[in-house]
């Protein structure tokens, strides 16, 4: 495989995952005009959010054993599928229950591209080039946050946030037309696995019992859901608190990106120099840091825009450089089933991401400080599991990767 296909799979597999940020940041600037178009509020409007991640979380433990089974194309066109009707119909939502049952259909379709596009990756690239490989992606996929809110703020003045949902639509026609005629099959079907529930179980159990799996998946799932919290957080803190347009909003929230996509591109050069743990305990440490500097300033009453937006910003930087090391890490022992462990690792990520957003909307009063306490908790969470399983556990693991 030469470098020109290489380029076209990670591109397309970057398109892939970039439904994701695209479907969750989209229709953010949108949040107040669908409170009021719904005859609701700003927090029934996030459990939309809740149900798009609940719907990923179970979506991915589905497509596992099936991208296994079936090889990874047809399961990719199928969701898509499922993606398309179901944006189609939030389009069309008639009250606030409808739209997040439909995100929750949403999910289920798009999450195909997440499980996929990190089994293709261990399919076609040595272990040695996947970290490298991951952060390219979160390039990739890292334009979607950056654009995403701004088109959303746009489309919501002009024509209303019904029509984010059709555009969502037709780039999710364009990437079935990319898989069907660009994206080779990394894995053909395997007639050996079985379907039947009790395999499917025993798989995950597998899974489960590496030594590895666990640490990685849930430590860096517990960082990663900081992003969700501040996803679920953000219409509320920047428009609502800070008085910021949908269109500004747009804005701080692209600017707020470039952080997560200036890390993961920092990290590849970091690889050249360290090893994949000796990146995720330093930035672990640094991660930790920012979000007690965040609630700290809540409590302190100091979480002004400058003060949030800094510390936010700060808190992206030290993600994109843990979520393609802890992704990594968590990947390196499958092989033959490493569908099976992608969508148990994204469906692990995906519940903690519910978890910090359902909390979000929970504790929502009036203040920054639901959103920044999640993050702060979601960090520590991230620093007790990860240091004690890279400085305690396996030392002479760490050792050798680190």
């Amino acid at each position: 495989m030469n470098q020109k296909q290489k380029n076209k799979i990670i591109l397309i597999l970057g398109g892939l995952s970039a439904m994701g940020p695209f479907s969750i940041d989209m229709y953010l600037p949108g949040f107040p005009a669908i409170a009021a178009d719904l005859n609701t509020d700003i927090s029934h409007v996030a459990l939309s959010l809740t149900s798009y991640f609940i719907g990923i979380s179970v979506g991915q433990l589905i497509y596992g054993p099936l991208i296994d089974r079936f090889g990874r194309k047809n399961p990719l066109l199928i969701g898509l599928m499922i993606y398309i009707i179901a944006a189609i119909g939030c389009a069309f939502s008639p009250n606030i229950y409808g739209l997040i049952g439909l995100r929750l259909m949403l999910a289920l379709g798009g999450c195909v591209g997440m499980v996929a596009g990190r089994a293709v990756v261990r399919d076609l690239f040595p272990v040695n080039e996947s970290a490298k490989v991951f952060s390219m992606l979160m390039l990739v996929m890292g334009v979607a946050p950056i654009i995403a809110p701004t088109i959303g703020g746009i489309v919501t003045a002009a024509l209303g946030w019904r029509y984010i949902f059709l555009i969502l639509a037709v780039i999710a026609i364009l990437m079935a037309y990319a898989v069907f005629k660009f994206l080779p099959e990394s894995k053909g079907a395997d007639p050996t696995i079985s379907l039947r529930l009790t395999s499917i179980v025993s798989k995950y159990a597998a899974v489960v019992k590496e030594p590895s799996f666990l640490p990685y998946a849930i430590g860096g799932g517990a960082a990663s859901a900081g992003l969700f919290a501040y996803i679920s957080g953000a219409p509320f803190v920047f428009m609502n608190l800070f008085g910021l347009s949908p269109q500004h909003f747009g804005w701080i929230f692209a600017a707020n990106a470039i952080g997560l996509i200036s890390g993961s591109q920092v990290n590849r050069h970091f690889l050249q120099i360290y090893g994949s743990l000796k990146v995720v305990r330093i930035m672990i440490v640094a991660l930790f840091a920012v979000g007690v500097l965040l609630a700290l300033a809540s409590i302190l009453h100091i979480a002004g825009f400058f003060v949030v937006f800094l510390l936010v910003f700060s808190y992206l930087f030290c993600l994109g450089f843990l979520n393609p090391n802890t992704t990594s890490l968590a990947m390196e022992a499958f092989s033959k089933n490493a569908g099976s462990a992608s969508a148990l690792l994204g469906s692990i990520q995906m519940l903690a991401g519910a978890a910090a957003s359902g909390l979000v909307s929970r504790f929502h009063n009036g203040t920054t400080q639901p959103m920044t306490f999640v993050m702060a908790v979601c960090a520590t969470i991230g620093i007790v599991l990860l240091l004690s399983y890279i400085s305690i556990k396996l030392p002479a693991f760490s050792h050798k990767n680190g």
